[in-house]
């Protein structure tokens, strides 16, 4: 008898759960706007003209950088700089790899701590300022987050670098700049 009873006390249970109703749950939604990782700079906004210092015709010295939003679980950070508007074709001004996650500003004529400057397009291993042959270029300052060090020698050029980074990148950011040969 105990056992019909429990069991029909269990049947009552399930029965009234089965006809209660559930609240709905939210699906968790992320704002990635406010996390997504940037590069800026103080010395030019994004898109706008890069000084004078900043290139050949003045000191040719690497603008102030700053880094935020680097996503958790980044090993290292690597800057690309590049000119696409370079008769000859894509024209590497600047590359630095194995900046520290931690780094959020990169100085005037500075490199981070601990990090490799890779060969430019120039054969030269530091920053080359814009410098067009004619017209107006874009310069873009390319940020990657990856998951890993790189094990390369500051001889490595672009390709190399593009290889070592590529399967590693966690994220990405970029900020253009433009100058002109007038």
């Amino acid at each position: 008898m105990k056992n019909i009873l429990a069991l029909g006390l269990v049947s009552l249970c399930c029965a009234a759960c089965a006809s209660t109703p559930t609240m709905p749950t939210a699906t968790p939604t992320v704002d990635n706007s406010q996390t997504t990782m940037q590069i800026t700079s103080p010395a030019f906004a994004a898109g706008a003209m890069i000084p004078v210092k900043y290139s050949c015709k003045g000191e040719s010295v690497n603008p102030p950088l700053a880094i935020s939003n680097v996503p958790t679980g980044t090993a290292s950070l690597a800057l690309i700089v590049d000119d696409p508007d370079a008769p000859s074709g894509t024209w590497t001004h600047w590359t630095v790899w194995n900046i520290a996650p931690t780094t959020v500003t990169i100085g005037e004529n500075s490199v981070p701590m601990g990090a490799v400057q890779g060969t430019t397009s120039a054969k030269n291993n530091f920053y080359q300022g814009p410098c067009p042959p004619s017209g107006t270029h874009r310069y873009f300052f390319k940020l990657y987050a990856l998951d890993t060090m790189l094990d390369l020698p500051a001889t490595a050029d672009i390709a190399a670098l593009n290889v070592g980074i590529s399967d590693h990148i966690l994220a990405s950011a970029e900020l253009m700049g433009k100058f002109s040969s007038q």
